[in-house]
């Protein structure tokens, strides 16, 4: 499936009532604007959703949707728990074979490399407008330094996703 207008939000911190932190809610803004402006015909949400009172893909998709992007336009992925996991799950999984992937400036980078390794012909998007917060800015820079080293473990080892599953037509579905 060529995905020429999907987008591929990746996760973030979400608080504790479901609200997305202020990096995620930059990301999901990139996506909600291009939706309104036609530039977008779906949007796949993948996070972190492992444990039982936490739920990235829940809250990006409520995010979006009270933002006037249809339900049925929105597919969430809720085995991305790192960028690797989300770019393989959105290739394997989902079938994307073309994506831009919104995120921050300083991850654009690797998730753009993670989606390319995985298959998937990507460009990327990075928004700078939380770098204002300057100590989670800082700290996300420090820690993409690291996230960096295990991705490239991860590739050269061969390293699969933490949960594959069966293959999902809900971005296709979005898509018509």
């Amino acid at each position: 499936m060529r995905c020429q207008t999907c987008r591929l939000v990746l996760g973030a911190q979400v608080y504790a009532d479901g609200t997305p932190s202020a990096f995620l809610l930059a990301r999901l803004a990139m996506a909600r604007d291009l939706y309104q402006a036609g530039k977008v015909r779906a949007v796949l949400v993948s996070g972190d959703n492992m444990n039982f009172d936490y739920n990235e893909p829940d809250a990006m998709r409520a995010w979006l949707i009270a933002q006037g992007v249809p339900a049925d336009k929105v597919v969430a992925d809720y085995a991305g728990f790192d960028t690797s996991d989300s770019c393989q799950r959105a290739h394997r999984v989902f079938g994307a074979t073309e994506l831009i992937v919104l995120t921050q400036s300083f991850h654009v980078r690797r998730a753009v490399a993670l989606c390319r390794e995985a298959g998937i012909d990507a460009v990327g998007v990075g928004d700078d407008s939380v770098a204002v917060h300057r100590w989670p800015w800082l700290l996300g820079t420090v820690r993409e330094q690291g996230a960096t080293v295990k991705a490239l473990f991860d590739v050269v080892t061969g390293q699969d996703p933490t949960h594959w599953g069966p293959h999902e037509t809900t971005l296709e579905d979005a898509l018509r």
